[in-house]
């Protein structure tokens, strides 16, 4: 099963949702606001992706962190801690999609590279 991660009010996660429903790909999705943000699959994403891909440095949230917070992700450890504190500093929607999907992990919606793979 693809699992589609995000906050439900971001406009990308609801476009990618909508994608995957009309065309009709099951997925679940797994709301930070409600769930959190599941460690272990933060270290799976940091892993596969680089804190640069999972980290959103461009998003409103980063810029409005203080200059501490930011000069303390320096790498995976640093970017970790940050994420588990301040979900909405991920880039949005993470996916893990299933192996008839290619069994991987993506960080944001591009329906050309996602018409691709499924």
């Amino acid at each position: 099963m693809i699992t589609l991660y995000g906050i439900p009010n971001c406009d990308t996660v609801k476009k990618a949702r909508v994608w995957l429903s009309e065309h009709g790909i099951e997925h679940r999705f797994h709301d930070f606001k409600k769930a959190g943000v599941p460690a272990e699959a933060l270290t799976r994403w940091l892993d596969a992706l680089g804190w640069e891909t999972v980290i959103n440095r461009k998003g409103t949230t980063w810029r409005g962190l203080d200059g501490a917070a930011k000069a303390a992700v320096t790498g995976a450890t640093g970017a970790h801690a940050l994420a588990m504190a301040n979900a909405s500093v991920i880039k949005r929607p993470i996916v893990e999609w299933d192996a008839a999907h290619g069994g991987d992990i993506t960080a944001g919606f591009d329906a050309t590279a996602w018409a691709r793979r499924c």
